[in-house]
């Protein structure tokens, strides 16, 4: 179960990082409540994965999410520029989370 934790809270990190880009600033009020709703779940989903997951193993996976899936939401809803660098480093970091994944014993 801390492993579906874990991936709601990268979800949610994802949801808070684009209701951030839209928040302008915290200029506007719908995306300012929303970013600080998806930020409040990614951290209490988190925080129950930490009861059974080492903090180091289930942090860096939740970064993992929140990066990779930040890095994919620019490029796809604000069109931020894509190249092949950058899809290669965005591989490199699902490749570490995979790793970190499979050798945290749990």
């Amino acid at each position: 179960m801390a492993w579906f934790f874990l991936l709601i809270a990268g979800l949610a990190e994802i949801g808070s990082v684009i209701s951030l880009k839209r928040a302008d600033g915290f200029k506007k009020l719908l995306p300012s409540v929303a970013c600080l709703f998806f930020g409040s779940v990614s951290f209490y989903f988190l925080s129950l994965s930490l009861t059974s997951l080492p903090v180091g193993t289930a942090y860096a996976i939740w970064t993992s999410i929140g990066s990779v899936g930040s890095v994919l939401a620019g490029m796809f809803f604000f069109n931020e520029p894509r190249s092949l660098r950058s899809t290669l480093l965005i591989m490199c970091i699902i490749a570490g989370a995979v790793g970190i994944k499979m050798t945290s014993g749990h």
